[in-house]
């Protein structure tokens, strides 16, 4: 069925806002955005005045389905973190995804359709995480074919774990050391596939640890680095650049010490959570100014929750943010465009636009205002959550 959502304020976020504006979709994909389209007779038309329509909301990094919400005290059932061994490119998100999580309504009445969830940072290669629609029953109506990205960490979390174990990394030097090692053996077992393939080499013998880092050594998985502090920033730069890792920073919260450095690069910033107390050293210096500030730098920004329901109050964080230097531009574009992009979905997701995903939030008020409700979430073209009616 055509659907038409008509007389909003419509942002499509690549290409303006509109007034009185109308987005036709069908077939789970949008037709048309304009004014004064011509709406087919048999179209459901949904009318939007008063609301702000805009591209369904993108969290890129989030724990969601993972974490088994609502939790037990104490919490035995989180998927989130393998804490048997510090390096495990071989997991897979995907295998713990439970669509039926507490946290996928809560967050998809918030207008968010689509979220990055993975591993956690208690190792230092945790595994692929990947992107997922919130619907379906099963993970495999849920995930996005191909999106998969590895997860790495650095900082606080993987040295407690194994640290206060007498097992390595004890310190930031075994962290590194340790990435780097494993990143290292997986180039000389990739460099030699490739020989194989090439029909000048011998196939090294299968080491499936290694197999899943090939796609990283090669520039082909993006990586996504947990740092907080500036120095775990820097070090994370520094193995990007020996290994030619396509990467993007997570969390950054001590980012804006080292602006001049990230915005030189442009580098990619998943900010957040800003609201997050300093509950570990690492976090002390965390202000609701980072955004802003690496924006103004020359960064690229993406904002995140960082765990499951919570995503569902991101877009009042948001509204924090803009009274504290981050402009309303890269706001909307840090939870759209710029977070579809960080996905390689952006060809799919993050703006309204002729022949993408149908994916569509409408928003009662100023979509980061905390006086504003989502009134309706529609995910390719299948409406999930409507209170306008």
């Amino acid at each position: 069925m055509m659907t038409a959502l008509v007389g909003g304020t419509v942002q499509t976020i690549t290409h303006g806002i509109l007034e009185e504006g109308t987005v036709l979709a069908e077939n789970g994909k949008i037709l048309a955005v304009g004014k004064n389209l011509d709406i087919p007779s048999e179209a459901q038309v949904i009318h939007t005045h008063g609301c702000w329509v805009m591209p369904g909301l993108i969290d890129c990094h989030t724990h969601l389905c993972l974490m088994s919400e609502p939790k037990t005290m104490p919490s035995l059932q989180s998927e989130t973190n393998e804490k048997s061994g510090p390096i495990t490119p071989y997991l897979r998100a995907s295998d713990a995804l439970n669509p039926f999580d507490y946290a996928v309504n809560k967050v998809r009445e918030a207008g968010f359709t689509t979220v990055y969830t993975g591993p956690g940072s208690c190792n230092l290669i945790g595994g692929m995480g990947i992107s997922c629609k919130l619907r379906g029953n099963t993970a495999d109506e849920m995930m996005i074919p191909g999106s998969e990205q590895m997860k790495f960490a650095l900082g606080e979390n993987p040295k407690r774990i194994y640290g206060m174990e007498g097992k390595s990394p004890v310190t930031r030097m075994g962290s590194a050391g340790l990435i780097r090692k494993a990143l290292f053996e997986a180039k000389r077992y990739s460099d030699a596939l490739f020989h194989s393939e090439q029909g000048t080499g011998v196939p090294p013998p299968f080491d499936y640890s290694l197999h899943h880092l090939v796609p990283v050594v090669r520039g082909e998985m993006k990586v996504r680095i947990h740092c907080h502090r500036a120095d775990d920033i820097a070090t994370a730069l520094r193995l990007v650049d020996e290994f030619h890792l396509k990467y993007s920073i997570e969390h950054a919260t001590d980012g804006i010490r080292i602006k001049e450095v990230l915005g030189v690069r442009k580098a990619t910033c998943v900010v957040g959570p800003l609201l997050l107390e300093p509950n570990k050293e690492e976090t002390r210096t965390i202000c609701l100014e980072t955004a802003g500030v690496l924006d103004k730098a020359g960064c690229k920004i993406c904002l995140m929750a960082d765990t499951a329901s919570r995503t569902a109050w991101l877009p009042v964080e948001i509204g924090l943010l803009l009274r504290r230097g981050l402009s309303e531009e890269t706001a909307f574009r840090a939870v759209t465009i710029n977070a579809a992009e960080n996905l390689e979905l952006d060809h799919r997701l993050g703006s309204l636009e002729a022949g993408k995903d149908a994916d569509i939030a409408v928003f009662d008020g100023h979509p980061f205002s905390n006086l504003s409700l989502c009134r309706l979430t529609m995910i390719e073209g299948t409406i999930y959550h409507n209170t306008l009616s």
